[in-house]
């Protein structure tokens, strides 16, 4: 009978501390809803309500109405999003394979020189990269945004990608040259197949950095239509005489649906290549 209770008191203790942490996590999501859906002035009321009282999408359709272009923004960080992880996935995958299994000089140099570039603060490398893009004339361009974005996530891409690979066996990728592979074929059809969930790891990475970067995007562009939501939210809600925190709260809400189907399709995956970096039998 101890034994049992005192089973009983521990996983009720846990059951609590689980439901505990998961409201602490979830309520500032849950009122930033609410708020999005309250009036400027069901907003700055003094006592507080959980829930509006007459809930309105005012706010969301305020969004694509308004002087602040909204939706450019949106689609801004869509298409670089999306274009740093393909580059960074494929360039990643490249480089992780090369120093994995390719033996030359100066490989361990190589990775060590990798792996020191995560060392430097983000905005160290602001002023340099800053004159580089006047020179090359990449200010302003989706191509600029995209390279600054890769160039930040692309050092932990190898990292993931070049463990993955190590752990797949070299005599896998010998018997398919044997049977008449050559090295990029077995490659593509031995190795991609079992490093499935590291790519996506990357790939989830590149995406999370890309769409929440505000120092790459505030420095490197100077046109409003070019600008990507970070900072563009910034234009529209920030301010010493802007206080539109319904519409904030909407920007934050649709900013937020992206990444959170991004971690619903890609779960799976994604907590395999956090974890596991086994090769699947």
């Amino acid at each position: 009978m101890i034994r049992r209770g005192f089973s009983l008191l521990w996983s009720t203790f846990i059951w609590v501390i689980m439901i505990f942490t998961l409201l602490w996590t979830l309520f500032p999501m849950y009122w930033m809803l609410s708020t999005s859906l309250k009036d400027n002035l069901e907003v700055f009321n003094v006592n507080p309500s959980l829930w509006p009282n007459a809930p309105t999408l005012a706010s969301y359709v305020n969004l694509g109405e308004g002087l602040t272009p909204i939706p450019t923004f949106f689609m801004n960080s869509v298409i670089t999003s999306v274009f740093t992880v393909v580059l960074a996935v494929s360039l990643a995958v490249l480089a992780g394979y090369a120093l994995s299994r390719l033996r030359f000089r100066f490989r361990k140099t190589i990775l060590m020189g990798v792996l020191v570039t995560q060392m430097f603060p983000l905005v160290v490398l602001l002023i340099p990269l800053y004159l580089v893009y006047v020179k090359a004339h990449l200010l302003n361009s989706y191509i600029g945004l995209i390279l600054a974005f890769t160039s930040f996530t692309l050092p932990f891409g190898i990292w993931m990608l070049k463990g993955f690979i190590d752990s797949v066996p070299v005599e896998i990728e010998e018997a398919a040259m044997v049977d008449g592979c050559s090295r990029l074929q077995s490659m593509r059809l031995m190795v991609f197949p079992l490093i499935v969930p590291g790519i996506v790891a990357t790939g989830v990475f590149a995406f999370l950095d890309a769409w929440n970067n505000l120092l790459f995007p505030l420095v490197l562009v100077n046109d409003v239509l070019m600008k990507t939501l970070p900072p563009g939210m910034i234009l529209a809600f920030g301010g010493e005489f802007k206080h539109d925190w319904s519409g904030m709260m909407a920007a934050s809400c649709l900013v937020s649906i992206p990444v959170i189907i991004v971690f619903i399709v890609l779960q799976r995956y994604l907590v395999d290549g956090l974890t596991k970096g086994a090769v699947k039998g």
